[in-house]
């Protein structure tokens, strides 16, 4: 027998969050199911729009100097009559983006746009806040929301306004595309994730009848459906996503619009892409234990009700993949000198999680992208990131279970684009956190994993444990590299 101590608990521990990475990982599973279930249907739209109609756009800012004038720009080249655009800036800033914004709208009230500036006394509800406050004043029947980080083509209303073909339909999203993806590793790699979600989960879940969300960005509401779902609210970091469920379960549709793009920055520093998953993370956790008991006690079918469950929990994931981080190195010890051959025989069907997230990833990538052979090298890359975010993201799932409030913090924009970067920008200095500290102490334990596995020659047990070092410290390295870098 080992003399690692109480080897069994280190086993149960290790099956039980290696089972929940399971469960979590074969709905991808369900999703290529359902993908080439539904894969000949054909989004329904009319041939021409009602352009008689007034259609407000809405656009929540805070501290956006380095992409406001581009957002406003293009909001003011949609291919729509200047007389019935209502464009609202929600302009919540505290630095000199208020002076942009307002000599930029006195230049387009001049050009004819219909266009206000409106600022308020403090952030109260945050971008939740702001977009209930300017929805007040709007006299949009379709509200098109973007963040200061995206750019509505100009042809943006005339592809989506057509889909709001029926009475019923209350929201239409369209896909993110990303205009900086080849900046860097870190915006390749978030480029990969988020195709993964917008390229199968969004088109799939909507094929098949399941609720999908708005992704607080890049779409049209109907002024209607806001205000019958209870308006936004406030109480979780996901105000987006906690509004879409509370719509859908009060009988409203939605239609999501894969091969319609918006394109949009993605963060190109570490601190930037913690501090949004954090949110994303967080949020998702508060709207399921918000909304998941209306959920259950709805009419809706049991197969609804259980993928709308995996929808919003999805997130718990990362407490049980910082549990494997943590026991890989005693598993290590406990199989070279242990007794446990048949539990590592066995073992080996968690190998599947891996294979349906892969299989999930290679068909998003093959969906949108003619190079998508190219493109799927990354995943490696992905899946390490999502490993090196368990900590962080760890901390947001227990802060949103906790019910520990925390402060909407906006992911920092630089108009950094694939062919352009603004220069001179200020990127604040971060200080030294916990957390950092923790991260570097997960990437110098999975180091000693990777040399142990190679000092036992648990050959199969290198890849993950190479991943998981690669992942906390690529993140650690990242952030710290913003905490050194000068103001």
């Amino acid at each position: 027998m080992t003399s690692f101590p109480f080897p069994e608990l280190v086993l149960i521990l290790y099956t039980f969050s290696l089972f929940v990475l399971l469960i979590f990982s074969s709905h991808g599973f369900i999703m290529l199911y359902y993908q080439h279930k539904h894969r000949n249907k054909i989004t329904q739209g009319l041939i021409n729009i009602d352009t008689s109609k007034i259609v407000t756009i809405q656009l929540p800012i805070f501290n956006e100097m380095y992409v406001v004038e581009r957002l406003i720009n293009a909001v003011c080249k949609l291919d729509y009559p200047k007389e019935n655009l209502e464009i609202q800036v929600l302009d919540d800033s505290t630095d000199e983006t208020s002076n942009i914004v307002a000599n930029l709208v006195k230049q387009k009230l001049e050009e004819g746009f219909l266009i206000k500036h409106i600022q308020r006394i403090n952030r109260s509800g945050f971008k939740a806040g702001a977009l209930k406050n300017g929805l007040a004043e709007t006299k949009g029947e379709f509200i098109a929301i973007f963040d200061a980080d995206f750019i509505p083509p100009s042809d943006f209303l005339t592809n989506t306004l057509p889909h709001f073909y029926s009475k019923n339909i209350g929201m239409i999203q369209t896909r993110w595309g990303h205009l900086n993806e080849k900046e860097s590793l870190l915006t390749r790699v978030q480029a990969f994730a988020l195709d993964g979600h917008f390229a199968i989960e969004q088109k799939v879940r909507n094929d098949a009848g399941f609720f999908i969300n708005f992704n607080g960005t890049g779409g049209v509401w109907r002024k209607e459906c806001i205000e019958d779902a209870g308006n936004w609210e406030n109480d979780t970091l996901t105000e987006d996503l906690d509004l879409s469920y509370r719509a859908q379960l009060k009988g409203w549709q939605f239609v999501y619009l894969k091969d319609i793009t918006t394109p949009a920055e993605l963060p190109s520093e570490m601190s930037a892409l913690k501090s949004q998953q954090f949110r994303w993370t967080k949020g998702a956790i508060e709207t399921a234990k918000k909304l998941l008991p209306a959920i259950w006690l709805s009419n809706m079918s049991l197969r609804l009700k259980l993928q709308s469950t995996f929808h919003l929990t999805n997130n718990f994931v990362f407490p049980f993949v910082l549990v494997v981080a943590l026991l890989n190195l005693p598993l290590l010890f406990i199989k070279h000198g242990g007794n446990f051959d048949t539990y590592f025989q066995y073992s080996s069907l968690f190998v599947i999680a891996f294979i349906s997230t892969f299989l999930l990833y290679i068909s998003a990538q093959k969906n949108i992208y003619i190079d998508w052979k190219k493109r799927i090298l990354i995943f490696p890359l992905f899946l390490s990131g999502t490993m090196g975010l368990a900590l962080n993201n760890t901390k947001a799932v227990l802060e949103g279970v906790f019910n520990k409030k925390s402060e909407f913090i906006r992911t920092p924009k630089f108009a950094n684009e694939s062919e352009k970067k603004v220069v001179n920008i200020y990127i604040p200095k971060s200080k030294i956190s916990v957390l950092m500290l923790v991260e570097i102490i997960f990437a110098i334990y999975s180091l000693v994993g990777v040399i142990t596995a190679i000092y036992f020659l648990e050959l199969a047990a290198l890849p993950f444990n190479m991943m998981f070092f690669f992942g906390f410290f690529s993140v650690s390295i990242l952030s710290l590299k913003q905490v050194l870098i000068k103001k």
